[in-house]
């Protein structure tokens, strides 16, 4: 079955993903692949609940550039690991597809590196549309999830899902009667928990999208 993927026929579409530009998608995409398959495993931490609105006023000298640009596409209320995974699937698509059809054309000179420029620019501006319309009836959906959410859930026992929980770092899962749900978790100084530890979700921590816990012994 896999031998098709080690097979000549194959060497094409390796050439292609690895060359200008799409070998920068592909990058990305890999690295969130790897991300995605961390987070299953609880060994990183991903925002699920999504992130606050950016209230940027248009007409500030020094805004935040990353901020700035988020706001400018539409990019904002989804949590950003969900829009750069679809950013980076997308632009993949497009860059592979412009160089799969019409690459060869252009030969193996400068003509094809500008070409490969182009290639880029399009599919980068094109996978920021197709991301943003995506998105956008997304984002009521995390708002609304985060707010009841947070009314829901202080008070709960959850159970450390990541390696360990400390003041910048966590995650646990709260049973809800279906699917569970997965909450981004901080300790007070000094604190840390285990995969696997019993946590009381306390306080809701607005400016880093997170809940305060602490163990279910001392709650109790």
């Amino acid at each position: 079955m896999f031998a098709i993927f080690l097979s000549e026929e194959m060497n094409p579409f390796y050439q292609n993903i690895s060359s200008f530009p799409t070998v920068i998608f592909t990058f990305f995409l890999l690295l969130f692949m790897l991300f995605w398959g961390g987070a299953v495993l609880g060994l990183v931490d991903v925002e699920v609940l999504g992130v606050p609105d950016l209230d940027l006023d248009v007409d500030q000298t020094t805004p935040d550039a990353i901020s700035g640009l988020i706001m400018k596409f539409g990019l904002h209320g989804v949590p950003i690991t969900i829009t750069l995974s679809i950013l980076s699937l997308f632009g993949w698509f497009i860059s592979y597809y412009g160089m799969y059809f019409l690459g060869d054309y252009f030969g193996a000179g400068l003509l094809q590196h500008v070409y490969g420029l182009i290639v880029f620019l399009v599919a980068l501006v094109l996978s920021l549309k197709i991301t943003s319309m995506i998105i956008n009836p997304l984002r009521p959906l995390f708002k609304k999830m985060e707010q009841s959410t947070e009314k829901m859930v202080l008070g709960q026992v959850a159970v450390v899902r990541t390696s360990r929980v400390d003041e910048g770092f966590g995650e646990a899962t709260l049973e809800d009667g279906g699917a569970g749900l997965i909450l981004k978790v901080r300790t007070g100084a000094g604190d840390k928990f285990s995969k696997g530890d019993r946590v009381v979700l306390l306080e809701y921590l607005s400016e880093q999208n997170a809940y305060r816990v602490i163990s279910e012994k001392e709650f109790s």
